[in-house]
């Protein structure tokens, strides 16, 4: 949801692989071919609507809109039509962050504890290392996800909770010794603009950034959204997993606390400026300045290595020599050139912003799925806008599909003999973590009938009944289309239950949904 998802990533890394030509086509012009790319896609992939924005030097910017906003609807995607773009928004963070470093009211390698007294780690010796640059960096010791049913699906958790539940998240590597991508340090970093501006972060990041830019179509927070031009959400869910079979609407489950790791919801329209200015290290398009080029440096300079490889080869002509992030952007080598990126997932939609900051190209493709077909489309299009050999990215895209739906589908647990060892009424109570909260269990029906029933009580789409799936096992059985189901295994000791483990049910889950992080305990 909050970032690159799982789904995404397993597709658009089978692309990076693949070295044959996209189909032909007979173009007179770039917006031609860019119309042709994507229409492709379109009718591969049954993608009901998608938007780009093209940034090119010495010719127009090219804005076009593509398909319908929600399957079952006439209403069509145009340039105006506002997308969720997720983790896409880590940049306008890091952005007024940097405002606020230039008006030494901030420093990047202050610790945070500077700025926010109560913030702790989980380590306590740690909680004085933690710096504003660290909130940034993907690199403070969380695991993939960790702690993000904090934040999605919808919740009341606020940021304050989300301050308070940090404390209990377990490193799953060293301080600054590795990577794992992580949305709840993003939103502490939204505190820490909080508590120094004296604003919200949604007024701080719309007064100091947003207007500034002329952002048509913008706001920050889905709930904000008013006008009735917003693209709807579409999510395979009709095979034996999610992200499977054919596409059906599902509802949007953000909350506006999450705004600084993923509140943004903006048009291809709207985000021209900002890519504008990006490319020009702080020049905004009416001349005057947003962030100086210091600031500019700093946010594109790697920080954090994401992976490494051995370049390009025959085989594999767009491999990366290097991944990194920097202070809301993945920075890497793409075709010789640098390439300044990231990609946003939420339910139901994914986008994808890019930069060759040497060439003045940009590129954003929103699209209404949460699968990773934006991901391959933006990679055509940068080829095409750069003279590269073509690849044949249809054909990678769907490869790297299949692919992953094979493999999730060997991969996805089984039932297996065996059933509850006690009375059902033994399974049924409180369940609380320390940094989530409670998860009840109850029993539902009488006699034949009666089974148990599901409640994470601070998330309102995670309810459901439990089914038999072993020995002392169960897994969900949410609504479909809400959230992903779990496979929940009751810790019994001495004829009682102790407390339950979680793990997501599908290979293909979000990694947002971080049910294995849970430590629930039976109160």
């Amino acid at each position: 949801m909050l970032r690159t998802d799982r789904r995404s990533f397993l597709t658009l890394s089978a692309g990076l692989a693949a070295a044959t030509a996209l189909p032909a086509f007979a173009q007179t012009s770039d917006t031609v071919q860019i119309d042709a790319i994507v229409e492709a896609f379109m009718a591969k992939f049954a993608l009901p609507g998608v938007a780009v924005a093209v940034i090119r030097p010495g010719q127009p910017d090219y804005v076009k809109g593509y398909g319908v906003r929600t399957l079952g609807k006439t209403d069509k995607v145009d340039v105006h039509t506002q997308f969720g773009v997720a983790s896409n928004t880590k940049a306008f963070t890091a952005a007024a962050l940097a405002l606020l470093v230039e008006e030494k009211k901030v420093e990047w390698d202050a610790p945070v504890v500077r700025y926010i007294p109560e913030f702790k780690m989980y380590d306590a010796a740690l909680t004085p290392l933690v710096t504003v640059r660290d909130l940034l960096l993907h690199r403070a010791g969380l695991g993939l996800g960790q702690g993000d049913l904090m934040l999605f699906p919808e919740s009341d958790h606020t940021r304050e909770d989300q301050l308070k539940g940090v404390q209990y998240l377990k490193p799953q590597y060293p301080f600054r010794s590795g990577y794992a991508y992580n949305n709840v340090m993003f939103t502490i970093a939204g505190l820490v603009i909080e508590r120094v501006s004296g604003q919200t972060y949604e007024r701080f990041v719309t007064d100091r950034v947003l207007t500034p830019l002329g952002m048509a179509d913008t706001v920050l927070g889905w709930p904000n959204v008013t006008g009735n031009n917003v693209a709807g959400r579409h999510a395979r869910l009709t095979g034996p997993l999610r992200g499977m079979g054919d596409y059906k609407v599902v509802l949007p489950e953000e909350t506006l606390s999450f705004s600084p790791a993923a509140g943004l919801v903006t048009s291809v329209t709207g985000i021209l400026p900002w890519l504008h200015t990006q490319l020009e290290k702080g020049v905004m398009p009416n001349g005057q300045r947003l962030f100086s080029e210091a600031s500019s440096r700093e946010m594109w300079k790697p920080n954090t290595v994401v992976g490494a490889g051995m370049g390009p080869t025959p085989e594999m002509p767009t491999a990366a020599l290097f991944r990194t992030y920097g202070l809301g952007w993945f920075i890497q080598d793409y075709r010789g050139l640098r390439l300044v990126s990231h990609s946003g997932g939420l339910v139901g939609q994914v986008t994808q912003q890019a930069l060759l900051p040497e060439k003045g190209i940009g590129v954003a493709v929103y699209t209404n799925v949460e699968d990773g077909a934006s991901g391959q489309i933006r990679n055509a299009i940068l080829d095409l806008l750069i003279g590269a050999p073509t690849f044949d990215w249809l054909k990678a895209a769907a490869e790297g599909t299949a692919k992953a739906a094979d493999k999730a589908l060997a991969d996805a647990p089984k039932a297996q003999p065996g059933g509850p060892s006690l009375p059902l009424t033994a399974y049924a109570g409180t369940y609380r973590d320390p940094w989530y909260g409670d998860v009840t269990v109850a029993v539902s029906g009488k006699g034949k009938t009666a089974r148990l029933t599901l409640d994470f009580t601070r998330t309102p789409r995670l309810k459901g009944p439990l089914e038999v799936f072993g020995p002392d096992v169960f897994r969900t059985r949410f609504p479909v289309g809400w959230g992903e189901d779990a496979v929940v295994t009751f810790e019994v000791k001495d004829g009682k239950v102790a407390g339950m483990k979680l793990v997501a049910y599908s290979p293909l889950a979000d990694f947002s949904f971080d049910y294995q992080d849970l430590d629930l305990r039976k109160i």
